[in-house]
């Protein structure tokens, strides 16, 4: 319980917690010296100069019974450099300055030993002055203030402070120093996360150095795996076009009843080669361009047959996206949900920090459970969304999560609160 509730108040990015580990130790080594030096410097020192102080003060008063005023002050008083002075014997009060350490330990150390004590005036960091009593009536007693306390005793905590300060600075600058090639390489893992390649040079310290190269490592073996991948499909791919569209020319020269079901094989050949080439394209190499949403979704919207409704929520704004596969991404979607229902709404929310692009339509939807395999490639749920429909080979929604996924967002599928069948949202965050 105590650790979560510590927990909340730490900070959360490296930056912060670096400067936690490094400010900590010197706030409590600076608080712990502070501490000792104040109760050694300002109250024990203090208090043995201001004992010494009032034996010289009853030296005088003892002299003050036994001669006059004016004898007291050119002899012993002088030689002990206590000065006396007239006073009318109206107490003003005692005054002390808010920041006078040892002003607090000076004051009640003579209240106790000077009985005739009426006044002490601390207001001045030069000078002591003290009202009393005497036998001679009232005198006031002014002695320099370095008889009671160390003179200057604040330069000490003064020079620790801005020690500290400039030490805390540089140790800073070091910290920042170690901590920028750590940053370089959570700014590189994300990009390659969204589909983009950063330049990043192992720098820092030897283990950040090696964490840096085994990224760059693990990024060439993933390119090169993704590179592989492609080329293989787009290879078999665009092998078997060939061989599809010579079919397609004989079968328009044949006539019989089995050429039409032939002919539809062979449209489905091509639908599928369409779909592993699509599928096999590199997505990351469009680039990034300001995206008219709106424009685009009532295209997309408006080629569907029946047209699907579109609808829009938030304020419209351009967008920082890749316009190709995020056009191909809702193409699916909306071709998925119209293979599946006869009703689909398109929606686009605009958020203040994201994105959502909805499809919803009132097929008979995908179960809990599936909605996982679903967005996996060439993964088909025929006993859920029927084949009855015209079933695709399970790139749809695949591609959809990859567009997704390459823009840092996710394709979430639930049930359509609208429609009552499928609802399949990509999130994007901009």
């Amino acid at each position: 319980m105590l650790g979560r509730f510590l927990k909340q108040f730490v900070p959360r990015t490296l930056y912060g917690r670096a400067a936690a580990i490094l400010l900590l130790p010197m706030l409590t080594l600076q608080l712990a010296v502070a501490a000792v030096f104040v109760q050694r410097h300002f109250e024990d020192v203090t208090e043995q100069m201001t004992n010494n102080l009032l034996l010289e003060v009853e030296l005088v008063l003892r002299a003050l019974e036994r001669h006059p005023v004016v004898e007291v002050s050119e002899g012993i008083a002088a030689e002990l450099k206590i000065e006396l002075r007239s006073w009318d014997g109206v107490p003003s009060g005692n005054r002390m300055v808010f920041y006078d350490i040892s002003g607090r330990t000076i004051m009640p150390l003579m209240r106790s030993r000077l009985d005739g004590l009426r006044e002490i005036d601390l207001s001045d960091l030069d000078f002591v002055a003290l009202g009393l009593m005497t036998a001679k009536g009232p005198i006031k007693l002014i002695v320099s203030r370095d008889r009671v306390s160390a003179s200057n005793p604040h330069q000490v905590l003064v020079l620790m402070v801005f020690t500290g300060i400039f030490m805390t600075l540089i140790a800073y600058m070091f910290l920042r120093n170690q901590l920028r090639p750590i940053k370089r390489l959570s700014v590189a893992s994300a990009a390659f996360g969204r589909g983009q390649r950063v330049a990043l040079s192992p720098a820092g310290a030897l283990e950040v150095r090696a964490a840096g190269q085994a990224f760059l490592d693990m990024r060439d073996r993933i390119e090169r795996q993704i590179e592989q991948r492609t080329m293989m499909l787009s290879g078999v791919s665009h092998d078997l076009r060939t061989p599809i569209t010579r079919l397609q020319l004989a079968l328009e020269l044949m006539e019989g009843p089995e050429v039409e079901d032939l002919k539809k094989d062979v449209s489905a050949m091509q639908m599928m080669v369409d779909s592993f080439l699509n599928y096999a394209r590199d997505l990351a190499a469009d680039p990034v361009e300001d995206v008219d949403l709106v424009a685009l979704g009532a295209q997309l919207a408006e080629r569907m047959t029946p047209p699907a409704r579109f609808e829009l929520a938030g304020a419209p704004r351009l967008c920082a996206l890749r316009p190709v596969p995020i056009g191909r991404a809702i193409e699916n979607l909306l071709v998925n949900a119209g293979r599946y229902g006869s009703e689909i709404i398109l929606t686009l929310h605009f958020e203040e920090t994201g994105l959502r692009i909805c499809v919803h339509d009132d097929g008979p939807g995908i179960p809990e459970a599936q909605r996982e395999a679903a967005a996996k490639p060439f993964v088909r749920l025929e006993a859920a969304r029927g084949q009855n429909q015209g079933g695709g080979v399970g790139l749809g929604l695949a591609i959809a999560a990859d567009v997704a996924r390459l823009h840092g967002g996710q394709l979430v599928l639930s049930d359509s609160v609208k429609l009552g069948g499928l609802s399949a949202v990509i999130r994007l965050p901009l």
